[in-house]
């Protein structure tokens, strides 16, 4: 089927998509914020600093409205990321993979911006076009170099709009890629030679971009990209209750999505991924006593929420609606052992030595001893 005879089909609401994006699915949230807002903002900004860092973390209006929180973490943290954003300073965000370097990169596009689709996805193919822009080539051949053949990215819409463009995984960009944004970054400029031409920034532009920690020595950023950039680094949750909340919540939100029923009796599951993923990043367990090896994956909080969430589906599609032991079994397999040989030893290790000793982990041992064999 060509693009051409392609049907379309636009939702009415978000509801009816299946990852809205933030602006649409919080939507009453930044409303209620902008009627409450009466504090400085910067050009463009459709938020004071102090409401999106509010939108971001939660809190209650003087209207009586709850406005939910986004991100679990130091205030302080996000404080820093917002005033930058308000200088002519770009932000990156840094951190190990799951922790939530793209959602908090698209909830603050959505705050400040009101949109956060102005969004260039890093990878080892990512052309320089991506960043700067393109050519349509049909109109190119046919009349040359012209406004109309000029294709846009979304940095230079986002220059030209006063927005805030978002880079996810620069690091996984190449190098020479990745320098494109060096002019951008500092004259805020960004030239058109074969039009003789150059779009300069407007007020309110600047750029978020995401980057793994685990990327490093893929394409490490030049030392005068890294310059342009105040670097944010977002931590693992710093508690056992703190990432329980982190995957409890992230779980409603996704369930609800997919249409999953309520598993009221998901806390104890979750809880127990929870430990099982802290413990095996850590190298040790809660109580401090047994030291452990690490397998060779990151367990992130991320893949704990899918982890729940792919039990979830189970137990509502294959089983009785309750969330069990074997239903998260499976899954968490297949999170700790991506190498067949080595994390294997290290979680036959764990099961033996840490969860067949816990008298009220039974269940979750003989599920896992049922999957792993």
């Amino acid at each position: 089927m060509t693009a051409k005879n392609a049907p379309t089909i636009t939702p009415d609401t978000s509801e009816t998509l299946l990852r809205p994006h933030a602006e649409q699915a919080f939507a009453d949230e930044l409303s209620a914020l902008m009627a409450v807002d009466d504090r400085p903002r910067p050009p463009s900004w459709r938020l004071s600093p102090w409401a999106v860092v509010t939108y971001l973390l939660g809190g209650t209006l003087s209207d009586g409205t709850v406005v939910s929180p986004k991100y679990v973490g130091p205030r302080r943290l996000l404080e820093v990321a917002v005033a930058t954003l308000a200088t002519d300073r770009a932000l990156l965000l840094l951190g190990v993979p799951g922790t939530a370097k793209t959602w908090v990169s698209e909830h603050l596009s959505a705050a400040i911006s009101g949109a956060s689709t102005l969004l260039v996805q890093g990878t080892s193919g990512t052309a320089e076009e991506a960043i700067r822009y393109g050519w349509n080539y049909a109109r190119l051949l046919a009349e040359g170099p012209s406004e109309g053949a000029l294709v846009p990215s979304p940095v230079m819409t986002a220059m030209r709009l006063g927005s805030i463009a978002r880079v996810e995984e620069l690091t996984r960009i190449p190098s020479d890629v990745q320098d494109a944004l060096i002019t951008v970054l500092s004259e805020k400029t960004l030239p058109v030679p074969e039009l003789g031409t150059e779009v300069q920034a407007a007020k309110g532009f600047n750029v978020i971009a995401t980057a793994n920690d685990r990327d490093r020595g893929v394409n490490d950023l030049s030392s005068a990209l890294r310059r342009r950039f105040n670097t944010v680094v977002l931590p693992l949750p710093a508690s056992e209750d703190e990432e329980v909340d982190i995957v409890t919540r992230r779980v409603e939100q996704l369930g609800a999505a997919l249409e999953l029923p309520p598993v009221p009796a998901a806390a104890q599951e979750v809880r127990r991924v929870v430990r099982v993923f802290r413990e095996l990043r850590s190298g040790l367990t809660a109580d401090g006593r047994t030291k452990l090896k690490s397998p060779s994956g990151t367990l992130s909080t991320a893949e704990a929420i899918s982890v729940i969430t792919n039990g979830l589906a189970l137990s509502a599609h294959f089983g009785d609606g309750v969330l069990r032991a074997a239903d998260v079994a499976g899954a968490v397999l297949g999170a700790v052992i991506k190498d067949p040989v080595a994390d294997a030893v290290v979680w036959t290790e764990y099961l033996e030595a840490v969860v067949r000793e816990r008298d009220d982990w039974s269940d979750f041992y003989r599920a896992c001893r049922e999957v792993h064999g």
